[in-house]
């Protein structure tokens, strides 16, 4: 291995991108093939609860941290019927699910969902249909999910098992409806309408709402740009946030531009962000519009796309992709990335939570396990600090040849002013040349006591955890040191961090 190129950090508290938003650390479950059924939801396990809920995975989930769940779709939704899923189990009917050809038995529904979120502490968020439904239906669920008792939706609900209002404060207003493969696809100017209808209808029943109409499914949509604009134009005063969707993978065989893949995470954020600012200002408006980042990970979409149709037709699984250590470095660089705009990113969702491209997976009747894109988001839902600090970094540069020149290091920085914890993330995205790594102490009066070192690396990059061999890949202490009150550590080659320090 070459001699590591130095890099430093210099942070200093006075100088911070915004508060800490819990909600982007946010999962998502759709009824997509083995998320919910035999993911979190099989009442045949030896660990299912009395609502059939695995309990193992619950455990894993609380363990992984996420804070929000989206809800139930996705592509999913713009078929659903939401009154399919309420009302006595036996009575429920069964239907083909089109969007990804499979029977939906509709076991559950909204109840068992927000319910399950409740026993979990996990805040619910919902999407209504608006491909092959409309504002009725957008109204009639919203009533049914948070109306008090003595209307006759609310009233549904109570014989239904649920007397209070479950208060779900924030709805997604679709779900990728500037996509061809969605149900009910819209063009900008029909969407932007529907969608600002929809709201203002649902804002009359609870003006508190936070509403998030439906963005960019990718930054690579021909409609990219033009779209959050038309519709914005038309809801700008009826939402508070507009989504956007984004999936990495190695595109032929480019490894060195998909550990930089935050790069083009950073440029779709800040593409959406000037956008909203440009129609608030067509509007004579000082309202920011926030981003919704409900769909996010490493998705190996060329592998789903190759495919054969009836196969995908046929299987039980679907798009059950299994990670490796450089899929884990780079889960954890997106991470960084949407932490460093949580001045404009207000939630954000890793797609999906279970089995399907998720950090657990589960066997039917068998075990549950982490796969490696499970630690880095455990990890940072876990030890970042309510700051999140503007970091200062100086080092050497690689060359992708997606996104041209990047920095070798990626990081961010978390800071608690009562505590005087300080926590960085970082990730070594380089797939050849090891990092020294220093942290200039000067702002924090000269001197850092080091708490912990945790990385994620391994000799064998393409490493994964499997049912046999579960801990595989985990966290192990990195090689971090301090001297004089400045701490330094080697980052190898492709390799993600999360180094804890006092102030104090």
């Amino acid at each position: 291995m070459p001699q590591p190129a130095n890099a430093t950090i210099r942070l200093d508290p006075m100088f911070t991108v915004g508060p800490l938003r819990r909600r982007l650390f946010g999962s998502f479950v759709e009824h997509l093939r083995r998320c919910v059924y035999t993911g979190i939801y099989e009442p045949d396990h030896p660990t299912a609860d009395e609502h059939g809920f695995r309990r193992d995975v619950a455990e894993l989930i609380t363990e992984l941290g996420p804070t929000i769940i989206r809800y139930p779709g996705g592509n999913f939704v713009s078929g659903y019927d939401w009154r399919d899923g309420v009302g006595p189990a036996a009575d429920r009917p069964t239907r083909l699910d089109f969007a990804w050809n499979t029977i939906e038995t509709n076991e559950v529904g909204t109840d068992e969902f927000l319910q399950w979120c409740t026993r979990l502490d996990l805040e619910p968020m919902l999407a209504v249909n608006l491909g092959t439904a409309g504002v009725r239906e957008a109204m009639e669920y919203l009533q049914y999910v948070n109306g008090k008792p003595g209307t006759a939706l609310s009233d549904e609900r109570v014989r239904n098992g649920h007397p209070e209002p479950y208060d779900v404060d924030i709805w997604c207003l679709g779900n990728e409806m500037d996509g061809p493969w969605q149900l009910g696809h819209k063009t900008p100017q029909e969407y932007g309408r529907l969608a600002a209808e929809t709201a203002r209808a649902m804002k009359m029943f609870d003006p508190s709402l936070q509403l998030i109409a439906c963005g960019s499914s990718n930054r690579g949509m021909p409609t990219f740009g033009t779209w959050e604009r038309e519709v914005l134009d038309r809801c700008f005063d009826q939402v508070e946030l507009i989504s956007a969707h984004a999936y990495y993978e190695p595109v032929d065989g480019d490894h060195q531009s998909f550990l930089a893949s935050a790069e083009d995470l950073d440029r779709f954020i800040s593409s959406v962000v000037a956008t909203a600012d440009h129609v608030a200002a067509t509007h004579k408006s000082d309202k920011q519009i926030m981003i919704s980042f409900d769909e996010w990970n490493v998705w190996f979409q060329e592998r789903f796309a190759d495919r054969d149709l009836e196969r995908v037709k046929a299987a039980r699984d679907l798009i059950e992709d299994s990670y490796d250590v450089q899929d884990a470095v780079v889960v954890g660089s997106l991470l960084i990335e949407l932490l460093r705009h949580t001045d404009r990113v207000a939630v954000a969702c890793q797609a999906q939570l279970v089995n399907v491209i998720a950090p657990i997976m589960t066997r039917p009747g068998g075990a549950a396990w982490r796969q490696t894109i499970f630690h880095p988001f455990a990890l940072t839902a876990r030890h970042a600090k309510p700051v999140v600090l503007d970091v200062a970094s100086r080092g050497p540069v690689i060359t992708t040849d997606r996104y041209g020149e990047v920095d070798q290091l990626h990081s961010v920085a978390t800071y608690d002013d009562q505590t005087g914890e300080l926590v960085i993330f970082a990730a070594n995205r380089s797939r050849t040349d090891p990092l020294q790594l220093t942290v200039d102490p000067v702002a924090f009066g000269g001197t850092l006591r080091l708490v912990e070192h945790l990385m994620i690396s391994d000799d064998d990059p393409h490493a994964h955890n499997t049912e046999e061999a579960p801990d595989r890949v985990i966290p192990r202490p990195g090689s971090a040191t301090v001297t004089d009150g400045r701490p330094t550590a080697v980052l190898p080659p492709i390799s993600w961090h999360c180094l804890r320090l006092s102030t104090r």
